[in-house]
């Protein structure tokens, strides 16, 4: 059996990502599970996997190059990877040090610098640390975790491979 190409496999990690999202719009719209702050940082961390995904598979890199699609998966991947885990933490404090419900994501990016944005959405809210969602025990932001780690470690293998 004979490994498919570089390019083919990029696409398919494309196709992963977007499965993500598919999934994360119909979580949304459906089964009518509002994003916190912390989820949208995540759906912006796969949506750039997906894209460094896609163009890797469209340029099909060769050398130097391949090294590059490698080094922007493995950071789109491990961006996600950090918020996704930050969000398991807050999931699993204590409801003592739960910290209390803040303003939603829209009014927090237009109402503050973006630095001061940033540092009260991933000082988190009691919104993030519901849980609303799960699968075999893990809820959602734990099985965004898992997939980015094993779609980055894919990716990594993929573009550092010899072909």
């Amino acid at each position: 059996m004979t490994i498919p190409g570089r390019r083919q496999l990029n696409f398919a990690g494309f196709l992963a990502c977007a499965g993500m999202m598919a999934f994360a719009l119909y979580a949304q719209h459906i089964l009518l599970l509002d994003p916190c702050p912390l989820c949208v940082f995540q759906r912006i961390a796969v949506i750039s996997l997906g894209v460094v995904f896609l163009l890797a598979a469209l340029q099909n890199p060769a050398g130097k190059g391949r090294y590059v699609y490698a080094a922007l998966i493995g950071l789109a991947a491990a961006s996600g990877m950090g918020v996704s885990g930050w969000h398991v933490r807050l999931q699993n404090l204590p409801a003592d040090e739960v910290p209390s419900c803040g303003p939603g994501f829209d009014y927090i990016i237009d109402a503050f610098p973006l630095a001061d944005a940033v540092k009260m959405i991933f000082s988190g809210s009691g919104e993030c640390a519901d849980i609303s969602w799960q699968l075999l025990g893990l809820s959602m932001p734990a099985w965004v975790f898992i997939s980015l780690a094993v779609i980055g470690v894919f990716g990594l293998w993929n573009n550092l491979r010899r072909t």
